[in-house]
């Protein structure tokens, strides 16, 4: 188990590491992305040699964090995992780096404490939370550049302040990386209101593949490998659609079913409050927050779907 840390402690051994690694998790979403970008910044700003690493393609909608990538130019001797809730989500092709993690900066409460050290906040809205704080102690400058990473992080994991987790800090910590010089504007923009023409197909798909299920309080989506390939569609635009099925009048569990390249199936579960995503997903050895969560199931389709209704089910009936 992890040794648990605070801030102060996290900060402490940051500055006596060097050449560190910063490691996101697979599918990459904003706030992953953001937290290990604006972490990045910091480190760079004291001096540090620091670069990101992720088993998958950074999106290149987020290209504007100007983040350097690992592709070998140091030998990390200090590797921390970002937003990352277990050994699971690392992903594949990337072992050699994430067999000892030495730190881990989180928010998902479900997080086994598999690094040697854990910073852990399950109340903060995002990881971004968690960086902001970390780079107010340590005196870094919040730049621009940083109020923008953190603001990715930060409104994409509360689906522009929209979701259950947006708390008072996080709206706070928002208006604090405005006056820091957070381009508002454009990043609402990049985030929220422009679709990809694949966007716009995999949205498409998953609708005509949508179902209902006990009398319409649970819908679920499934999406295939082979629909998946031929949208074109990115992991950011997959991660914007596991919202769907919840936002339908009357729905009370929204499942996505994303089936992976290599025939797994990943599985994000979105609940109205009362219901409990990540107990849900608990059974099936994942995790997250109580309105978000999500797992990895192996096998057919008509089992994952089997599985997961079973447990929707009991969720249903226990909040009734």
């Amino acid at each position: 188990m992890s040794e648990i840390l605070d801030i102060a402690a996290v900060l402490s051994r940051l500055l006596k590491a060097e050449n560190i690694l910063l490691i996101c998790h697979k599918n990459p979403d904003g706030d992953t992305v953001g937290s290990a970008a604006a972490l990045y910044w910091m480190l760079k700003a004291l001096g540090k040699k620091a670069a990101i690493l992720c088993s998958d393609e950074i999106p290149a909608r987020y290209e504007y964090m100007q983040i350097e990538l690992f592709e070998g130019q140091f030998e990390p001797k200090y590797k921390v995992a970002v937003d990352v809730a277990g050994i699971q989500l690392f992903g594949d092709g990337i072992a050699e780096y994430t067999k000892e993690i030495n730190l881990c900066i989180d928010h998902h409460p479900s997080n086994p404490g598999y690094a040697d050290g854990l910073l852990l906040d399950g109340d903060a809205a995002a990881t971004a939370e968690i960086i902001y704080e970390l780079i107010v102690l340590s005196g870094v400058e919040i730049t621009p550049m940083i109020a923008d990473c953190l603001y990715t992080g930060l409104s994409t994991d509360t689906g522009c302040f929209k979701f259950a987790n947006t708390t008072a800090r996080t709206h706070e910590i928002a208006a604090k990386l405005i006056l820091a010089g957070a381009n508002l504007i454009k990043l609402n923009t990049i985030l929220f209101e422009s679709k990809s023409r694949s966007r716009l197909a995999i949205e498409r798909i998953a609708l005509e593949h949508l179902e209902y299920f006990m009398d319409g309080r649970c819908a679920f989506i499934c999406l295939t490998k082979e629909e998946i390939a031929e949208s074109g569609a990115e992991s950011s635009d997959l991660e914007g659609i596991t919202s769907m099925p919840r936002m339908i009048e009357g729905v009370e569990v929204g499942i996505t079913i994303r089936q992976q390249p290599t025939g797994s199936y990943k599985v994000s579960v979105r609940t109205v409050p009362g219901v409990d995503a990540a107990a849900i997903c608990a059974h099936l050895g994942g995790g997250g927050h109580k309105q978000a969560a999500g797992c990895e199931i192996l096998g057919s389709l008509d089992n994952a779907k089997s599985a997961l209704l079973t447990e929707v089910e009991k969720a249903l009936c226990t909040e009734s």
